[in-house]
Protein backbone atom coordinates (compact mmCIF):
# COMPACT_ATOMS: atom_id res chain seq x y z
CA UNK A 1 0.00 0.00 0.00
CA UNK A 2 1.00 3.67 -0.55
CA UNK A 3 1.87 5.51 2.69
CA UNK A 4 2.14 9.67 3.11
CA UNK A 5 5.53 11.78 2.65
CA UNK A 6 5.07 11.96 6.80
CA UNK A 7 6.17 8.35 6.81
CA UNK A 8 8.74 8.50 4.56
CA UNK A 9 10.65 11.87 6.57
CA UNK A 10 9.79 10.28 9.67
CA UNK A 11 11.53 6.70 8.28
CA UNK A 12 14.57 9.07 7.62
CA UNK A 13 15.13 10.35 10.65
CA UNK A 14 14.24 7.19 12.46
CA UNK A 15 16.90 4.98 9.93
CA UNK A 16 19.41 7.19 8.30
CA UNK A 17 21.92 9.12 10.60
CA UNK A 18 21.77 13.19 10.10
CA UNK A 19 23.12 16.07 11.66
CA UNK A 20 20.30 18.06 13.60
CA UNK A 21 20.34 21.62 14.26
CA UNK A 22 18.50 22.30 17.36
CA UNK A 23 16.82 25.83 17.22
CA UNK A 24 15.35 28.06 20.04
CA UNK A 25 18.42 27.70 22.47
CA UNK A 26 20.69 30.53 22.88
CA UNK A 27 23.47 27.56 21.33
CA UNK A 28 22.52 25.13 18.18
CA UNK A 29 22.88 21.69 19.71
CA UNK A 30 23.97 19.51 17.73
CA UNK A 31 22.43 15.71 17.62
CA UNK A 32 24.30 12.88 17.82
CA UNK A 33 23.03 10.31 15.03
CA UNK A 34 23.80 6.77 13.86
CA UNK A 35 22.56 4.43 11.26
CA UNK A 36 20.53 1.37 12.28
CA UNK A 37 19.26 2.97 15.32
CA UNK A 38 16.94 -0.23 16.18
CA UNK A 39 20.10 -1.47 17.72
CA UNK A 40 18.89 1.09 20.36
CA UNK A 41 15.73 -0.01 20.99
CA UNK A 42 14.85 -1.85 23.88
CA UNK A 43 13.76 -4.89 22.35
CA UNK A 44 11.90 -6.67 25.04
CA UNK A 45 8.63 -5.87 27.49
CA UNK A 46 10.63 -6.47 31.34
CA UNK A 47 13.18 -3.10 30.23
CA UNK A 48 10.49 -1.73 28.54
CA UNK A 49 8.50 -1.13 31.61
CA UNK A 50 11.22 -0.10 33.82
CA UNK A 51 12.50 2.57 31.74
CA UNK A 52 14.47 0.55 29.16
CA UNK A 53 17.13 -0.64 30.63
CA UNK A 54 18.34 -4.03 31.39
CA UNK A 55 22.45 -3.74 32.03
CA UNK A 56 22.23 -4.24 35.84
CA UNK A 57 18.61 -5.70 36.04
CA UNK A 58 18.60 -9.27 37.44
CA UNK A 59 19.18 -11.76 34.87
CA UNK A 60 16.29 -12.72 32.42
CA UNK A 61 15.87 -14.22 28.87
CA UNK A 62 16.39 -10.77 26.91
CA UNK A 63 19.89 -10.23 28.40
CA UNK A 64 21.99 -10.81 25.43
CA UNK A 65 20.06 -7.53 24.51
CA UNK A 66 21.78 -5.66 27.05
CA UNK A 67 24.61 -7.05 29.05
CA UNK A 68 25.55 -11.10 27.81
CA UNK A 69 27.17 -11.93 30.78
CA UNK A 70 24.39 -11.93 33.26
CA UNK A 71 23.38 -15.65 31.46
CA UNK A 72 25.05 -17.72 33.88
CA UNK A 73 23.30 -16.10 37.06
CA UNK A 74 20.19 -17.47 35.66
CA UNK A 75 18.18 -19.87 37.19
CA UNK A 76 16.96 -22.24 34.72
CA UNK A 77 19.18 -24.48 32.40
CA UNK A 78 17.33 -22.55 29.48
CA UNK A 79 14.75 -19.82 28.09
CA UNK A 80 13.56 -18.79 24.76
CA UNK A 81 11.93 -15.20 24.45
CA UNK A 82 9.77 -13.45 21.25
CA UNK A 83 8.71 -10.11 21.33
CA UNK A 84 6.56 -7.88 19.93
CA UNK A 85 6.81 -3.94 19.12
CA UNK A 86 4.53 -1.81 16.57
CA UNK A 87 6.60 1.19 15.75
CA UNK A 88 5.17 4.38 15.30
CA UNK A 89 1.02 3.13 16.33
CA UNK A 90 0.92 6.77 18.11
CA UNK A 91 0.72 7.74 13.94
CA UNK A 92 -1.58 5.40 12.81
CA UNK A 93 0.68 2.72 10.79
CA UNK A 94 0.02 -0.52 11.42
CA UNK A 95 2.91 -2.26 9.61
CA UNK A 96 6.18 -0.99 11.22
CA UNK A 97 7.11 -3.18 13.75
CA UNK A 98 10.59 -4.33 15.61
CA UNK A 99 10.13 -8.13 16.21
CA UNK A 100 12.97 -10.11 18.76
CA UNK A 101 13.94 -13.65 19.48
CA UNK A 102 16.22 -14.31 22.12
CA UNK A 103 17.29 -17.69 23.83
CA UNK A 104 19.94 -19.26 26.03
CA UNK A 105 21.51 -22.62 27.47
CA UNK A 106 23.81 -23.48 30.28
CA UNK A 107 26.52 -25.59 29.68
CA UNK A 108 26.91 -26.24 33.26
CA UNK A 109 26.18 -23.73 36.68
CA UNK A 110 30.08 -21.77 35.05
CA UNK A 111 28.75 -20.74 31.88
CA UNK A 112 26.37 -20.41 28.79
CA UNK A 113 25.70 -20.01 25.17
CA UNK A 114 23.04 -17.75 23.86
CA UNK A 115 21.83 -16.11 20.63
CA UNK A 116 19.37 -13.29 19.40
CA UNK A 117 17.49 -11.56 16.86
CA UNK A 118 15.95 -8.35 16.29
CA UNK A 119 14.23 -7.58 13.15
CA UNK A 120 12.99 -4.09 12.13
CA UNK A 121 10.30 -3.59 8.92
CA UNK A 122 9.03 -0.17 8.49
CA UNK A 123 6.42 -1.03 6.12
CA UNK A 124 5.79 -0.53 2.53
CA UNK A 125 6.86 2.59 1.04
CA UNK A 126 6.05 4.40 -2.14
CA UNK A 127 9.37 5.65 -4.11
CA UNK A 128 8.99 8.91 -5.94
CA UNK A 129 11.47 10.84 -8.04
CA UNK A 130 12.20 14.44 -7.56
CA UNK A 131 8.78 15.81 -9.59
CA UNK A 132 7.02 12.94 -7.65
CA UNK A 133 6.16 10.80 -9.95
CA UNK A 134 5.96 7.31 -8.51
CA UNK A 135 8.95 4.66 -9.23
CA UNK A 136 8.34 1.88 -7.23
CA UNK A 137 7.61 0.44 -3.64
CA UNK A 138 9.58 -1.22 -1.40
CA UNK A 139 9.83 -2.43 2.26
CA UNK A 140 12.74 -1.54 4.12
CA UNK A 141 13.79 -3.71 6.59
CA UNK A 142 17.07 -4.39 8.95
CA UNK A 143 18.05 -7.03 11.57
CA UNK A 144 20.69 -7.76 13.80
CA UNK A 145 21.99 -11.55 14.58
CA UNK A 146 24.25 -12.57 16.76
CA UNK A 147 25.83 -15.30 18.91
CA UNK A 148 26.99 -14.71 22.66
CA UNK A 149 29.53 -17.07 25.63
CA UNK A 150 29.31 -16.40 28.92
CA UNK A 151 31.01 -17.32 31.77
CA UNK A 152 31.69 -17.24 35.82
CA UNK A 153 35.03 -15.73 36.52
CA UNK A 154 34.11 -16.52 40.04
CA UNK A 155 31.47 -17.12 42.63
CA UNK A 156 29.69 -13.22 42.24
CA UNK A 157 31.29 -12.16 39.00
CA UNK A 158 30.50 -13.35 35.30
CA UNK A 159 32.08 -11.94 31.72
CA UNK A 160 30.33 -11.97 28.55
CA UNK A 161 30.78 -11.44 24.73
CA UNK A 162 29.14 -11.75 21.73
CA UNK A 163 29.00 -11.37 17.97
CA UNK A 164 27.19 -9.75 15.66
CA UNK A 165 25.69 -9.08 12.13
CA UNK A 166 24.08 -6.20 10.81
CA UNK A 167 21.90 -5.78 7.87
CA UNK A 168 20.33 -2.60 7.00
CA UNK A 169 18.08 -2.67 3.24
CA UNK A 170 16.25 0.60 3.49
CA UNK A 171 15.96 1.88 -0.41
CA UNK A 172 16.23 -1.65 -2.19
CA UNK A 173 18.55 -0.63 -5.09
CA UNK A 174 17.40 3.34 -5.68
CA UNK A 175 19.35 5.24 -7.55
CA UNK A 176 19.55 8.72 -7.39
CA UNK A 177 21.64 11.92 -8.01
CA UNK A 178 24.43 9.66 -9.53
CA UNK A 179 24.47 7.50 -6.62
CA UNK A 180 23.27 3.64 -6.83
CA UNK A 181 21.70 2.81 -3.10
CA UNK A 182 22.43 -0.47 -1.55
CA UNK A 183 22.29 -2.83 1.20
CA UNK A 184 24.65 -2.17 3.89
CA UNK A 185 26.11 -4.54 6.60
CA UNK A 186 28.63 -4.70 9.53
CA UNK A 187 29.62 -6.72 11.81
CA UNK A 188 30.33 -5.66 15.71
CA UNK A 189 30.57 -7.16 18.59
CA UNK A 190 29.78 -6.95 23.02
CA UNK A 191 31.83 -7.12 26.15
CA UNK A 192 29.79 -7.17 29.55
CA UNK A 193 30.32 -7.76 33.06
CA UNK A 194 28.24 -8.41 35.37
CA UNK A 195 28.74 -8.80 39.52
CA UNK A 196 25.90 -9.82 42.18
CA UNK A 197 25.93 -10.64 45.88
CA UNK A 198 22.31 -11.72 45.72
CA UNK A 199 21.21 -14.85 48.08
CA UNK A 200 19.87 -17.87 47.40
CA UNK A 201 16.50 -15.73 48.27
CA UNK A 202 17.62 -12.96 45.67
CA UNK A 203 18.68 -10.33 48.15
CA UNK A 204 21.69 -8.12 47.47
CA UNK A 205 23.36 -5.87 44.79
CA UNK A 206 23.44 -6.64 41.06
CA UNK A 207 26.13 -4.13 39.04
CA UNK A 208 26.71 -4.42 35.57
CA UNK A 209 29.07 -2.83 32.93
CA UNK A 210 28.53 -3.53 29.20
CA UNK A 211 29.81 -2.32 25.94
CA UNK A 212 28.06 -2.75 22.84
CA UNK A 213 27.73 -2.36 18.72
CA UNK A 214 31.98 -2.66 18.96
CA UNK A 215 32.07 -2.51 15.05
CA UNK A 216 32.76 -1.45 11.62
CA UNK A 217 30.98 1.17 9.96
CA UNK A 218 28.35 0.61 7.47
CA UNK A 219 27.68 1.83 4.02
CA UNK A 220 25.08 2.19 1.54
CA UNK A 221 26.96 3.24 -1.78
CA UNK A 222 30.15 2.62 -2.97
CA UNK A 223 31.71 5.50 -2.40
CA UNK A 224 34.21 5.19 0.85
CA UNK A 225 33.03 8.84 2.10
CA UNK A 226 29.69 8.02 2.69
CA UNK A 227 30.36 5.17 5.33
CA UNK A 228 27.83 5.91 8.48
CA UNK A 229 28.62 5.22 12.17
CA UNK A 230 26.55 2.67 14.20
CA UNK A 231 25.51 3.16 17.61
CA UNK A 232 28.82 1.59 19.94
CA UNK A 233 27.70 2.33 23.36
CA UNK A 234 29.31 1.92 27.07
CA UNK A 235 27.09 1.24 29.56
CA UNK A 236 27.05 1.01 33.52
CA UNK A 237 24.13 0.36 35.62
CA UNK A 238 23.53 -1.32 39.43
CA UNK A 239 20.25 -1.81 41.41
CA UNK A 240 19.57 -3.82 44.74
CA UNK A 241 17.18 -6.23 45.38
CA UNK A 242 15.00 -6.70 49.17
CA UNK A 243 12.90 -9.91 49.79
CA UNK A 244 10.45 -9.95 52.56
CA UNK A 245 8.60 -13.31 53.50
CA UNK A 246 10.29 -14.93 50.77
CA UNK A 247 7.11 -13.92 48.41
CA UNK A 248 7.57 -10.03 48.50
CA UNK A 249 10.66 -8.78 45.98
CA UNK A 250 11.28 -5.08 45.40
CA UNK A 251 13.81 -3.77 43.21
CA UNK A 252 15.17 -0.82 42.35
CA UNK A 253 17.78 0.29 39.50
CA UNK A 254 19.59 2.96 37.84
CA UNK A 255 21.66 3.00 34.88
CA UNK A 256 24.19 5.76 32.65
CA UNK A 257 24.54 5.12 29.13
CA UNK A 258 27.39 7.07 27.35
CA UNK A 259 27.21 6.73 23.33
CA UNK A 260 30.64 6.07 21.49
CA UNK A 261 29.97 8.25 18.54
CA UNK A 262 31.59 11.84 17.30
CA UNK A 263 28.99 14.67 16.88
CA UNK A 264 28.91 15.52 13.26
CA UNK A 265 30.03 18.68 11.85
CA UNK A 266 27.48 21.40 13.06
CA UNK A 267 27.05 25.04 11.80
CA UNK A 268 25.92 27.46 8.89
CA UNK A 269 29.68 27.52 7.18
CA UNK A 270 30.37 23.35 7.21
CA UNK A 271 31.71 22.50 4.22
CA UNK A 272 30.99 18.86 2.17
CA UNK A 273 34.48 18.16 2.88
CA UNK A 274 34.10 18.28 6.64
CA UNK A 275 31.10 15.99 6.13
CA UNK A 276 33.13 13.56 4.11
CA UNK A 277 36.25 13.61 6.54
CA UNK A 278 33.55 12.74 9.28
CA UNK A 279 32.61 9.71 7.14
CA UNK A 280 35.71 8.71 6.65
CA UNK A 281 36.93 8.51 10.27
CA UNK A 282 38.01 5.44 12.01
CA UNK A 283 35.86 3.41 14.47
CA UNK A 284 38.60 4.25 16.94
CA UNK A 285 39.10 7.37 16.49
CA UNK A 286 35.58 7.96 16.77
CA UNK A 287 34.97 6.22 20.18
CA UNK A 288 37.69 8.98 21.43
CA UNK A 289 36.05 11.44 19.65
CA UNK A 290 32.96 10.87 21.19
CA UNK A 291 34.17 11.80 24.54
CA UNK A 292 34.02 15.50 23.83
CA UNK A 293 30.25 15.42 23.30
CA UNK A 294 27.59 14.75 26.03
CA UNK A 295 25.46 12.23 24.05
CA UNK A 296 24.29 10.73 27.45
CA UNK A 297 20.79 9.05 28.37
CA UNK A 298 19.99 8.00 31.66
CA UNK A 299 17.56 5.42 33.37
CA UNK A 300 15.83 4.88 37.29
CA UNK A 301 12.88 2.12 37.43
CA UNK A 302 11.65 -0.65 40.13
CA UNK A 303 10.15 -3.90 40.25
CA UNK A 304 7.92 -5.59 42.26
CA UNK A 305 7.72 -9.28 42.38
CA UNK A 306 4.89 -11.51 44.37
CA UNK A 307 6.00 -15.09 44.74
CA UNK A 308 7.93 -15.56 41.08
CA UNK A 309 4.25 -15.11 39.32
CA UNK A 310 3.24 -11.23 39.52
CA UNK A 311 5.47 -8.64 38.41
CA UNK A 312 4.46 -5.01 38.50
CA UNK A 313 7.52 -2.29 36.80
CA UNK A 314 7.74 1.23 36.66
CA UNK A 315 10.57 3.75 34.97
CA UNK A 316 11.74 6.80 33.80
CA UNK A 317 13.98 7.63 30.51
CA UNK A 318 15.89 10.59 29.94
CA UNK A 319 18.44 11.97 27.28
CA UNK A 320 21.19 14.54 26.86
CA UNK A 321 20.55 17.98 24.74
CA UNK A 322 22.86 16.12 22.73
CA UNK A 323 20.68 12.70 22.36
CA UNK A 324 17.85 14.19 21.09
CA UNK A 325 16.54 15.12 24.89
CA UNK A 326 13.84 12.90 25.12
CA UNK A 327 12.06 12.07 28.44
CA UNK A 328 9.35 9.63 29.40
CA UNK A 329 7.73 7.34 31.87
CA UNK A 330 7.10 3.11 31.38
CA UNK A 331 5.05 1.21 33.40
CA UNK A 332 4.78 -2.42 32.90
CA UNK A 333 2.93 -5.81 33.91
CA UNK A 334 4.37 -9.43 34.10
CA UNK A 335 3.03 -12.95 34.46
CA UNK A 336 4.30 -16.08 35.36
CA UNK A 337 2.93 -19.75 35.20
CA UNK A 338 4.76 -22.46 35.22
CA UNK A 339 7.32 -22.68 32.20
CA UNK A 340 5.63 -19.68 30.64
CA UNK A 341 5.63 -15.83 31.13
CA UNK A 342 3.84 -12.87 29.50
CA UNK A 343 5.39 -9.26 30.10
CA UNK A 344 3.48 -6.41 28.65
CA UNK A 345 4.88 -2.71 28.95
CA UNK A 346 3.24 0.64 28.05
CA UNK A 347 5.22 3.94 27.38
CA UNK A 348 3.22 7.38 28.48
CA UNK A 349 3.11 10.04 25.55
CA UNK A 350 5.13 12.59 26.25
CA UNK A 351 6.97 15.44 23.91
CA UNK A 352 6.26 16.68 20.49
CA UNK A 353 7.96 16.41 17.22
CA UNK A 354 11.55 14.89 17.38
CA UNK A 355 11.26 14.80 21.17
CA UNK A 356 8.24 12.63 20.74
CA UNK A 357 8.59 8.72 21.26
CA UNK A 358 7.80 6.63 18.65
CA UNK A 359 6.41 4.43 21.54
CA UNK A 360 4.27 6.69 22.43
CA UNK A 361 0.65 5.34 23.62
CA UNK A 362 2.12 1.74 22.39
CA UNK A 363 1.85 -1.09 24.54
CA UNK A 364 4.16 -4.03 23.63
CA UNK A 365 4.46 -7.87 24.90
CA UNK A 366 7.31 -11.06 24.93
CA UNK A 367 5.96 -14.48 25.31
CA UNK A 368 8.71 -16.63 27.31
CA UNK A 369 9.45 -19.87 27.84
CA UNK A 370 11.95 -21.64 30.76
CA UNK A 371 13.18 -24.85 30.76
CA UNK A 372 15.09 -26.77 33.13
CA UNK A 373 14.49 -25.46 36.64
CA UNK A 374 11.39 -23.59 36.70
CA UNK A 375 10.40 -19.96 36.24
CA UNK A 376 13.41 -17.74 36.35
CA UNK A 377 13.36 -15.53 39.45
CA UNK A 378 12.71 -12.45 37.46
CA UNK A 379 12.08 -12.84 34.10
Amino acid sequence: MKHSLRRFSVAGLLLIGVSVNAFGQAKPVNIVTTAVPFLRISPDARAGGMGDMGISTTPDINSQFYNVAKYPFTQGNAGLGVTYTPWLKDLGLNDVYLASLAGYYKLDDQQAISGSLRYFSLGNIQFTDALGYDLNSFNPREFGLDLGYSRKLSDQLSLGVALRYVYSNLAGGASTQGYSYKAGTAVAGDIGLYYTTANEDGQGWNIGAAFTNLGSKISYTSDATQRNFIPANFGVGAGHTWVSNEVHKITLSGELNKLLVPAPPAGDDVTQEEFDKYNSDGVVAGWFKSFSNNALAYSVGGEYMYNDQFALRAGYYGESANMGKRSYVTLGLGINYNIFGLNFSYLLPSGNGVNRNPLSNTIRFSLLFNFGGGIERDN
